[in-house]
C-alpha cells in the first residue's frame, strides 16, 4: 500500500481546534504523524495514554480511510449539513483507569466520523449506551455529542480500526496497520481490566490479538467468537472475555440482537468488572 498523501495533516478538524474530545488541546504541540504500517508501530511503541491518544487522532497511514473519512466530513449527509465533521481517526473513550474494556469495530462515517467520539451520534451508539445506562456503566442513555455531559464509570471503548472505513469494511490490511495502537492501549489499561466485551467477530479478533501481545496467555484452540460466549483467560489477574453481537441496524433490525440480550452482557460485564474492585 503507498503511504504518500497528499495533505500535511488529515483534518478537516485540525488537531488542536478546540474540540471537547480533542486529544491535542489548543496551543500543544503537534504529534507525530504515522503515515505508514511501520509509523503506526513505531509512534504506538512506549506511548503513554494521552500520547496515544493524540497519535491516533492525526493518523495518516491507510490513504484510502483518509480519503474516505475526508470525503464524507466535506460532502456530509443531508441531516448534518450544518455541522462541521471531525473526520480524523477516533481514540479510545471512557474511564481512563477501567475494569471493563468495551471493543467495537470501527467508527461510523456519520457517526464517530461526524461527532469525533467513538459510538456517538449513530443507531449503534443509540443501542450501546442505552445499555450501558441501563446495566450503571453510564450516567446517562444517550450520545449525541461529545459535550452532551456522558460519562462511563469503570469502562472503556475502543475500536479495532480508528477510521471510519468504505461500506463498515475495512481491509485485511487496514487492520493489520491499525493493530498497534489498540494493542498499545490494551497493554497500559491491562493492570486494572476484568472484563473485555467484544462487539462482533472482528471486535473479537482484535482483542485477542491485542490481549496476546499484552502477554496474556490465549487459550489453544482459540476461542470462537458468540454471543453470550464468555471465556476465562489465565495471567496475572482473573480476566474474562464476553462476545456480544454488534448493536448495528442490521442486527438489532433484524431482533438478532435485541435488548435484553446487549444487557444480559453487558450486565455481565458490569457485575465482573465491580466485583474487582
Amino acid at each position: 500500500m503507498s503511504t504518500a498523501l497528499t495533505t500535511s495533516f488529515p483534518s478537516p478538524v485540525p488537531p488542536g481546534a478546540g474540540w471537547p474530545q480533542d486529544p491535542v488541546a489548543p496551543g500543544d504541540p503537534l504529534p507525530p504523524v504515522a503515515r505508514s504500517a511501520a509509523g503506526v508501530a513505531r509512534l504506538a511503541t512506549r506511548a503513554t495514554l494521552p500520547q496515544l491518544d493524540a497519535r491516533v487522532s492525526v493518523c495518516a497511514a491507510c490513504p484510502r480511510l483518509v480519503s474516505w473519512r475526508e470525503q464524507v466530513a466535506r460532502e456530509k449527509r443531508a441531516a448534518y449539513a450544518g455541522e462541521s465533521y471531525w473526520g480524523r481517526p477516533i481514540a479510545g473513550w471512557g474511564d481512563p483507569a477501567p475494569s471493563i474494556l468495551v471493543v467495537g469495530l470501527a467508527p461510523a462515517a456519520h457517526g464517530g466520523n461526524r461527532t469525533g467520539r467513538i459510538f456517538t451520534g449513530d443507531r449503534s451508539g443509540d443501542w450501546l449506551f442505552a445499555s450501558l445506562h441501563r446495566v450503571g456503566l453510564a450516567n446517562q442513555p444517550t450520545s449525541t455529542h461529545a459535550g452532551d455531559g456522558l460519562r462511563l464509570t469503570g469502562a472503556r471503548l475502543l475500536a479495532a480500526v480508528r477510521c471510519a472505513p468504505p461500506q463498515n469494511k475495512p481491509t485485511t490490511e487496514e487492520r493489520e496497520t491499525c493493530a498497534p495502537w489498540i494493542e498499545r492501549e490494551v497493554r497500559l489499561l491491562l493492570p486494572g481490566v476484568r472484563v473485555v466485551v467484544c462487539l462482533g467477530g472482528i471486535g473479537w479478533d482484535a482483542a485477542l490479538r491485542a490481549l496476546s501481545s499484552a502477554g496474556v496467555p490465549i487459550p489453544r484452540p482459540r476461542p470462537r467468537f458468540g454471543h453470550a460466549v464468555e471465556v476465562e483467560l489465565a495471567g496475572p489477574h482473573p480476566l474474562r472475555l464476553l462476545g456480544c453481537y454488534h448493536p448495528s441496524q442490521q442486527n438489532t433490525f433484524t431482533g438478532r440482537l435485541t435488548e435484553p440480550m446487549i444487557d444480559a452482557v453487558l450486565g455481565r460485564a458490569a457485575e465482573l468488572g465491580r466485583r474487582s474492585l
